[in-house]
């Protein structure tokens, strides 16, 4: 089998130290798709499931505070 099938595994950014708020909306920005605003999934992200649903609460945080918009 040939070697250019196999994908590098993500690593969760969370995971490895880094955290986030529903302050810091440059950092909320890059889980946030640029056509529509919806979250963009783990799969695409790479972060684990736990870090995945504590990043859509803080863009749900931020879109309330009127910090993020809803839609693009």
């Amino acid at each position: 089998m040939a070697d250019y099938h196999k994908k590098k595994k993500k690593v969760c950014q969370m995971c490895s130290g880094k955290t986030f708020d529903y302050k810091d909306v440059e950092s909320l920005k890059k889980y946030i798709s640029n056509d529509k605003g919806k979250i963009l999934p783990k799969r695409i992200t790479g972060s684990c499931a736990k870090h995945q649903r504590y990043i859509a609460n803080e863009i749900k945080k931020a879109r309330f505070m009127a910090l993020l918009p809803f839609v693009k």
